[in-house]
């Protein structure tokens, strides 16, 4: 039992925190189930989230370490756990709280934490490598459909693919799409169409439905089939809100059976439109390339060369006929210039004759043997010399020779 107080003896306030913190603590750790109504995750190691009875309007919040949410698997607002809770009290402010050290999701909690294993153990693996999807064809010659007999999944592909072209063709194999022999059946069509050579691609198609009922398209057998699969793989599973597995190995994932239907092949209407449109483009295009041809040509055409091809000879032959008027004129001038140059030397040289000395009236003296007289001391009385004139010559026979005064004297010097 408690101590009793009064007035005169009160308690310290920590010494009530703390007997309560003792009384609390004393409960131990207690599992229960609980639904977590709210969920803030921190960048530290110390998580708090919001639990709330599954029965009655009862919350608490608690704490628990990064680890245990990561070892829980996916812990969403709206899922029911079972955790492991102790109660404490915090000194400081009294307050209640709980420490959380395991978290197990429950019911359907509990089978996306499984399918979140799963999906890390696959990814890890490598199978989720968009990369090595395979493209579709543009218009496949076969579409393998693996869906349910008489389903409204069935339907919505078939007619949607054959709105858009009415020429595809379906190969369609019907199995169980939920429980425990669907996967076997599923994995069996897988194959059968993967084998077929005029299936260029297979759809996996099923409408919504619960997360257990979606189960199949999350198993690991079937994930590996499609990532093995030669032929390009759709799902088309349930709605746009459910993710099962295959969706993330498969080469296309279709948000629902009519998304598939219209993405596998398509549109002939827009094809025709777009062929339309390409063979306008390209009658417009050659259209524009015979008109710039046209005008190119036409510019060529018109220049002087084009329009009288002569002109170009008629202006070299003009200005060849300069330049060998020129050159005549040039070689007039030389030639002029040589004969002036030749009349002058010419005249020098006649001036410097012996014959221009005849013509002023000298003459030229030579004896009997030719010898030339220029001087009477080559001579002697009697003798016969020539006497050569401008006009002539003359037989001379010598009477005197006499010496003048200048020569006496040189001849004594």
């Amino acid at each position: 039992m408690p101590e009793t107080s009064d007035a005169d003896r009160p308690k310290s306030l920590a010494w009530v925190v703390r007997a309560v913190k003792g009384w609390v603590e004393r409960c131990g750790p207690v599992w229960v189930q609980a639904q977590v109504i709210e969920l803030n995750r921190r960048s530290g190691p110390t998580q708090f989230l919001t639990l709330r009875d599954v029965d009655e309007e009862i919350s608490v919040t608690a704490t628990c370490h990064r680890r245990v949410l990561d070892a829980a698997g996916p812990v969403e607002t709206g899922m029911t756990v079972t955790a492991l809770l102790r109660p404490t009290v915090w000194s400081k402010t009294g307050r209640l709280s709980f420490e959380c050290s395991r978290i197990q999701p429950s019911g359907e909690g509990q089978l996306l934490a499984q399918l979140e294993r799963r999906r890390r153990l696959l990814e890890a693996e490598g199978l989720f490598n968009t990369a090595l999807h395979k493209p579709l064809p543009m218009l496949p010659r076969g579409v393998g459909l693996i869906t349910g007999a008489h389903s409204d999944a069935e339907r919505d592909v078939i007619r949607n693919a054959t709105l858009r072209w009415p020429a595809v063709r379906f190969v369609v194999r019907n199995t169980l799409v939920q429980g425990s022999h669907a996967v076997e059946q599923i994995l069996t069509a897988l194959a059968d169409l993967d084998a077929d050579p005029d299936v260029d691609v297979i759809v996996i198609a099923r409408g919504g439905g619960s997360l257990e009922d979606l189960l199949p398209f999350s198993d690991e057998a079937l994930v590996r089939a499609v990532f093995a699969a030669r032929t390009p793989v759709v799902s088309a599973i349930g709605h746009e809100r459910d993710n099962p597995i295959l969706d993330l190995v498969a080469d296309l994932r279709a948000s629902t059976p009519t998304d598939a239907g219209k993405r596998i092949v398509p549109d002939i209407a827009e094809e025709t439109s777009l062929m339309t449109e390409c063979r306008l483009r390209i009658r417009q295009s050659v259209a524009n390339l015979v008109l710039t041809e046209q005008a190119r040509l036409d510019g060529l055409r018109s220049r002087p060369v084009m329009v009288e091809p002569t002109a170009t000879l008629d202006i070299a032959a003009e200005r060849l006929q300069s330049t060998v008027t020129r050159m005549r004129s040039a070689t007039d001038r030389c030639l002029d210039t040589a004969a002036h140059q030749i009349d002058r030397y010419l005249a020098q040289v006649r001036a410097m004759s012996p014959k221009a000395t005849l013509d002023r009236g000298y003459a030229a003296l030579a004896d009997e043997h030719g010898d030339s007289v220029s001087s009477v001391r080559r001579t002697s009385t009697g003798a016969r010399l020539r006497a050569f004139l401008s006009d002539g010559e003359l037989g001379v026979l010598v009477e005197s020779a006499t010496p003048t005064s200048r020569s006496q004297a040189e001849e004594q010097s």
